[in-house]
């Protein structure tokens, strides 16, 4: 029995350290309710990532950035934080209700072509701040505090980041 007790132990430390690890939130497409759920949680706006699964920029922040852990804590205490593929007939509902597809979404709606793209929206569904581009650990830190203290309002993010290097 005791061994047994152990086994679900481990086993529910390790799920929690597996969701604790992924930067993007779960959600079920709709992103007009995903605003409602910022709101409600206190964050400063929304956070998305735009990639293809050809893109090997993509991929390596996938592997080098978007997985570290101050990262993470960073980006869940301020954002909730999602990822669409530019490529994808994924049905979605954009910030201001109406149904898409995420290919429609990335390339019509936030003019995205090349990859990656890293959107950060108001709590209105307006995008206020864009990278397109790889960026290392502390410039993508930089480009959340840019957002999360709305020096986007003041200045270009080229500006703000000579000052706080």
């Amino acid at each position: 029995m005791f061994k047994k007790l152990i086994l679900i132990l481990g086993l529910l430390v390790s799920f929690q350290a597996m969701s604790d690890g992924d930067l993007f939130d779960e959600h079920f497409n709709d992103y007009s309710e995903n605003l409602s759920d910022a709101q409600d949680a206190n964050k400063k706006g929304v956070f998305v990532f735009f990639f293809m699964d050809d893109c090997p920029f993509c991929q390596k922040m996938e592997r080098q950035v978007l997985n570290q852990p101050d990262v993470i804590k960073y980006f869940k205490t301020h954002f909730l934080n999602y990822k669409i593929n530019t490529n994808s007939n994924l049905e979605l509902v954009d910030f201001d209700g109406n149904d898409t597809v995420e290919r429609v979404f990335a390339k019509k709606h936030n003019r995205i072509g090349a990859t990656p793209v890293l959107a950060f929206f108001d709590l209105k569904g307006n995008r206020v701040v864009r990278r397109t581009g790889f960026a290392n650990q502390a410039d993508f830190l930089l480009l959340a505090k840019f957002m999360v203290e709305d020096a986007y309002l003041e200045e270009k993010f080229i500006r703000y980041k000579r000052k706080n290097r």
